[in-house]
């Protein structure tokens, strides 16, 4: 999922509760039930819920059960500050 301009990190909700048990290991932020399936996400400004939403679910692909996104928090933009020094000699 963070490979998605929209989102920038897997996000387990309050109190972790979006998160697959599995023999000897834990996966954060996605949480696979018999009924449904939930992604927990750290959407990216200035992507909407909505955006941000269909981006995870065409990355997830055809699902069995229907497929939730949890939106828990909102990182700012990426960006490469890019800074020019200029140094002039003096006479």
């Amino acid at each position: 999922m963070t490979a998605l301009p929209q989102v920038a990190a897997l996000h387990t909700g309050h109190f972790g509760e979006i998160a697959t048990l599995l023999p000897g290991r834990r996966v954060p932020g996605v949480r696979i039930r018999p009924e449904e399936i939930t992604i927990g996400v750290t959407g990216r400004y200035p992507a909407g819920a909505a955006e941000i939403a269909t981006a995870v679910r065409l990355a997830i692909g055809p699902a069995d059960r229907p497929v939730h996104v949890h939106i828990g928090d909102i990182a700012a933009p990426t960006s490469t500050l890019v800074a020019a020094v200029v140094i002039e000699e003096l006479p």
